[in-house]
C-alpha cells in the first residue's frame, strides 16, 4: 500500500539489517507431525494442492490491479476500464470504519455486482489495519473480522466471485512476531461465523515480511483454517530489489505447497531501493502465481499510478509496463471460467495473418496483421521476436497493430504474432516478417517539449522524472532523447527508457511501451541517479535530433 501513507519511511531502520536477514532466510516452516486441515467441499474459489482453483477445478491465476475504492467511491467506471485492459482480478480497497468512512453493505454489494458485470474476480480488503503496532491510527484484525461478519448477508453465495482479504498489511515493523496469533484468531472467527470463501492474509512488516515471520509461520497459520481455503499474500516493494530475494521467497511457498499471491507490488524506485518488478512478473508467470499491481489511480505518489486521473488514455510508464510489457496482464491474464459457463473454453483462436512492417526507424517498427477469429472472442495479440528456434515476447496489443521499439539501428529482425482469447488459449504462430531497421543518420524528429523535475533527493542520490510531449503534427513512433547533466549527475537506473551516458551527455532510447507518442500526447520516463551536493536540471533536450522547448 502506498496511499495515504508511505511504507518506505517505516522500513528505513529495518533495511539496515535486511541483507543479512534475507541471506539466512528460513524455508517455510514445516509442521510435519500436524495433520493437514480437511478440505471442505468446494463451494467456489478454493485451495487444493497449494493452488487456487475455481469450483469446477480449473486453475485460476490472478492477473490484475488494486483499486482505491474507499477513497474514490465516485470512480465507478474504473472496473470496466481495468477489465478492458485485460485484467481478470481487481483488489478493492474498503474501510471497516476504524480509520476511514465505513463502506456500507449496500456499497459493498454494488462493488461485487460491478466486478461480476465486468467479469472480474473481486478481492475485497479492509485497509484500516495497515501498519498495526507501528501506526497508531491502524485498527485490529479482530475489528476487521467483525466488519466482514456484518457483511455476511452480502457476501454469502458469492464464493465463486469473491475472495476476502481480512486486512491490509496488518502489522508494521514493531514486534512483527505478534502477527501470527491475531491472524489465526481472525481466520477462525470468520470460519466460526460460517464463511466458506477463500480467505487471503497479508504479511507483517507493512506487507513485505522482511523479517520472515509469515514465511516461518505459514504452515501453522494454514493448518489453523479448518477449510484449508487460505491464501497468503506478500507485498513486494523496495525490500525485494534482487532476483534472488524474489525467487527464494516465492519458491519456498510453492515447494511447501502453500498458496501465495503477490497481492501488491511496485516497480519504480524509491529512496530505499529499486524493486525488481521484471523478476516478480517473470517468476509469477513461471510458477503460475497471481499478481496484483498497485495501483490503478489516485495514488499520492504519481509514479505508482497506472493511469492518471482515472483515465486509461493517460497511462503512465508504470501502467504500460504492467498491462503491455513482457509477462504483463494483456499477455498472461486468463478470465475465470465462471463467467463463461461451467465448461472451460479450450478452443484456440485461428492463426493471425502475416504481419507487415511500416514506419521503420532506427529504433522501432510498426507491425500490422490481419485479425484472428475465435469461438468466444479474441482478446489480444502477442508479438514475438524469432531467432532461430527461439522466440521472445516483445510487445502485446488488443488491436491488430503495435509499435515495437527499443531496437538497434541497421539490424535485421524477424517477428511473428500469436492471438489469445479470454481463457488464455493461444493460436498457432503466424508467418514471420523480416525487418531491418534504418541506419542511424540523425533524421530530425517531431516538434517537442520536455518537462524535467526532481521527485525526491537524499544524500548522494535523487529520483527524477522526464515528460516528453509531442507538439508536432504527426505521431512519433520510436524516439531517442538527448540531454546533458550540468552538475555531474549520473543515472543509476531508469524505467520507461534505456539510458546511455558518456560524461555529462545522456542518450535515452524509448522502451517498447513508451515508443509511441501521439500528437499532443506525452510519455514519462523515471530514473534514479547519483549526485554531489549540486543537482541542477538539464537546460536543453533533443528528440531524434530536434531541439525541444522546456517547461
Amino acid at each position: 500500500m502506498r496511499t495515504p501513507r508511505s511504507a518506505a519511511a517505516a522500513l528505513c531502520a529495518a533495511l539496515i539489517t535486511l541483507l543479512g536477514l534475507l541471506t539466512v532466510a528460513p524455508a517455510v516452516a514445516q509442521a510435519a507431525p500436524e495433520q493437514q486441515p480437511p478440505t471442505a467441499a468446494a463451494t467456489g474459489l478454493h485451495i487444493s494442492g497449494g493452488r487456487l482453483l475455481e469450483s469446477n477445478g480449473n486453475d485460476f491465476v490472478m492477473r490484475g490491479v488494486n483499486h482505491a475504492h474507499t477513497w474514490y467511491p465516485g470512480q465507478t467506471q474504473s472496473l470496466a476500464d481495468i477489465k478492458a485492459l485485460g485484467a481478470n482480478t481487481v483488489r478493492v480497497v474498503l474501510s471497516d470504519g476504524y480509520r476511514w468512512s465505513q463502506n456500507s453493505a449496500s456499497d459493498v454489494a454494488a462493488v461485487v455486482a460491478d466486478c461480476k458485470a465486468n467479469r472480474l474476480i473481486c478481492v475485497l480488503e479492509v485497509h484500516d489495519t495497515t501498519g498495526y503496532g507501528e501506526d497508531t491510527a491502524a485498527g485490529t484484525l479482530d475489528h476487521a473480522a467483525d466488519y466482514w461478519i456484518g457483511l455476511k448477508g452480502v457476501l454469502a453465495g458469492q464464493e465463486d466471485y469473491v475472495i476476502v482479504n481480512i486486512g491490509n498489511e496488518p502489522w508494521g515493523n514493531t514486534n512483527p512476531e505478534g502477527w501470527t496469533a491475531p491472524t489465526v484468531a481472525a481466520i477462525q472467527k470468520l470460519r466460526a461465523a460460517g464463511f466458506q470463501h477463500t480467505i487471503m492474509v497479508d504479511a507483517p512488516n507493512w506487507g513485505q515480511d522482511w523479517q520472515q515471520v509469515m514465511r516461518a509461520n505459514a504452515q501453522t497459520v494454514y493448518n489453523a483454517d479448518t477449510t484449508g481455503n487460505l491464501l497468503f499474500s506478500i507485498h513486494m516493494y523496495s525490500v525485494f530489489d534482487t532476483a534472488a530475494e524474489i525467487t527464494d521467497y516465492l519458491n519456498a511457498f510453492v515447494t511447501a505447497k502453500l498458496p501465495i499471491v503477490i497481492g501488491e507490488f511496485g516497480g519504480p524506485a524509491d529512496a530505499y531501493g529499486d524493486p525488481d518488478e521484471d523478476t516478480m512478473m517473470a517468476t509469477a508467470e513461471q510458477l503460475d502465481l497471481g499478481y496484483l499491481a498497485w495501483s490503478w489511480s489516485g495514488n499520492t505518489d504519481p509514479i505508482l499510478d497506472l493511469v492518471l486521473n482515472f483515465d486509461p488514455a493517460q497511462m503512465t510508464s508504470w501502467g504500460q509496463r504492467i498491462f503491455h510489457g513482457v509477462n504483463g496482464i494483456a499477455a498472461t491474464a486468463k478470465e475465470a471460467t465462471v463467467f463463461g459457463g461451467s465448461t472451460p473454453d479450450s478452443q484456440a483462436p485461428t492463426t493471425p495473418g502475416t504481419p507487415t512492417a511500416s514506419a521503420v526507424s532506427t529504433t522501432s517498427v510498426t507491425l500490422t496483421w490481419p485479425a484472428a477469429t475465435d469461438n468466444v472472442g479474441v482478446t489480444g495479440y502477442e508479438v514475438v521476436r524469432v531467432s532461430g528456434s527461439t522466440e521472445a515476447v516483445v510487445a502485446s496489443s488488443t488491436s491488430t497493430s503495435v509499435t515495437v521499439s527499443g531496437l538497434t539501428a541497421d539490424t535485421a529482425y524477424t517477428f511473428a504474432v500469436y492471438a489469445k482469447d479470454a481463457a488464455g488459449n493461444r493460436s498457432a504462430r503466424s508467418a514471420t516478417v523480416a525487418v531491418t531497421t534504418d541506419e542511424n543518420t540523425g533524421t530530425p524528429g517531431a516538434a517537442c517539449s520536455v518537462g524535467y523535475r526532481v521527485v525526491g533527493e537524499w544524500p548522494g542520490g535523487f529520483q527524477g522524472e522526464i515528460t516528453v510531449r509531442n507538439t508536432g503534427t504527426a505521431a512519433v513512433n520510436g524516439w531517442t532523447l538527448g540531454f546533458a547533466f550540468p552538475s555531474g549527475q549520473t543515472i543509476t537506473n531508469m524505467w520507461g527508457g534505456t539510458p546511455t551516458q558518456s560524461g555529462s551527455s545522456v542518450s535515452v532510447a524509448a522502451a517498447s511501451y513508451t515508443a509511441a507518442i501521439p500528437v499532443n500526447g506525452s510519455v514519462t520516463v523515471g530514473f534514479t541517479g547519483a549526485k554531489s551536493s549540486a543537482n541542477a536540471a538539464p537546460t536543453a533536450f533533443t528528440l531524434n535530433g530536434t531541439s525541444c522547448t522546456t517547461g
